[in-house]
């Protein structure tokens, strides 16, 4: 059977996928719905091709159901990036745009890009990240509700600050309900609203608290000695990066996790001129998450307060500075993950024997 590769372009209601031979020929399709059977009977589908690779755009979206029960079957299976499709789909020369076309596209790239990031189990858990995330959106949404009875308290009891300092704290968020309470009468409106805001970030906190201890619990299974060892990484910092990295092995190398994570710089060097650029792409919140180790130890780490000091008399500015700062957190990031990647293996061996 000649070698065949499937690219699938999956959607919320409906998966299609075009299985292509080594000269990027469409052969064969397939039309799906996104519900639990009819993803088993696109696997089977699958596994009647005989395809060596599967190629699957948005793994870790629409497609991360279908990619955990072809990675469950013993394919293999690869990650495509919307912006190579979307390179792939001018490279064709085909007028328009539909699924079809889409899933030949993805097909080719995996044919054409060796190293596409392969995905298995380790990378297609997402329960670390899903805590974090979720916790983000709570300590965001705390800031929004924060920032609204900053502005009810101003007009109903200007000067608030005097008796109930920054709105951060439970004990500021008591004082300012008494102040609502005691505005009811001269202000019903505002103190209504400004109560419910109260109840509303003390509800934000019990949440967040959950999820941390959610957090907490997951690291102690985990057991990233070494990366929580790193100064500057608390737990919440060690989640963040667990939670986008995954399983580090996907990386050839500590460039590659730099490069990922954003903080390699990139060439734009032309003729004589020979420079790098700022990297504006990336993983964002692994980013921030070395940024946030970054800042922690220009403030009280000596080797890297020593570090930003010799960047700076070579001549770089403070932001220069920190963006080397950043690329060698990187390489120290990086393989802490891998010897608590291999000590994790040291003790299911020992398990094992």
């Amino acid at each position: 059977m000649t070698p065949l590769v499937i690219g699938i372009d999956p959607h919320s209601r409906v998966h299609v996928a075009a299985a292509v031979d080594h000269h990027g020929r469409c052969v064969d399709k397939h039309e799906s719905g996104a519900a639990p059977q009819q993803l088993h009977e696109l696997v089977d589908w699958v596994d009647q091709t005989g395809a060596d690779i599967v190629a699957i755009e948005g793994t870790k979206g629409y497609g991360l159901p279908l990619a955990r029960l072809l990675v469950a079957a013993g394919h293999t299976v690869v990650d495509v990036s919307s912006n190579l499709t979307a390179d792939e789909r001018k490279r064709s020369r085909r007028p328009g745009k539909d699924d079809e076309g889409d899933a030949v596209a993805i097909a080719r790239i995996a044919l054409r890009e060796p190293d596409l990031p392969a995905m298995d189990a380790t990378h297609l858990d997402a329960d670390l990240k899903l805590l974090v995330d979720a916790r983000d959106q709570l300590v965001s949404e705390e800031v929004r509700v924060r920032n609204r009875l900053h502005a009810l308290l101003l007009v109903m009891s200007p000067g608030y600050q005097a008796v109930t300092g920054p709105l951060i704290s439970r004990p500021a968020f008591g004082r300012a309900r008494s102040l609502a309470l005691k505005a009811r009468k001269t202000d019903p409106m505002r103190a209504k609203l400004a109560l419910a805001a109260v109840r509303r970030l003390n509800a934000l906190r019990d949440e967040q608290a959950e999820l941390v201890t959610e957090i907490d619990a997951e690291l102690a299974r985990r057991q990233p000695t070494h990366l929580l060892a790193i100064p500057g990484v608390g737990p919440l910092v060690a989640a963040k990066i667990l939670g986008e990295a995954r399983d580090p092995r996907h990386y050839a190398s500590a460039a590659a996790f730099a490069a990922h994570a954003g903080v390699a710089p990139i060439p734009a060097s032309s003729g004589n001129t020979h420079r790098h650029r700022l990297a504006r792409g990336g993983n964002r919140q692994l980013n921030r998450a070395l940024f946030t180790i970054a800042m922690v130890q220009a403030r009280w780490h000596p080797p890297a307060r020593d570090y930003l000091a010799k960047k700076r008399a070579e001549g770089k500015t403070s932001a220069e500075a920190r963006r080397c700062l950043k690329r060698h957190l990187a390489n120290i990031v990086y393989r802490a993950l891998i010897l608590d990647l291999q000590k994790g293996d040291d003790h299911q061996i020992g398990a094992a024997a």
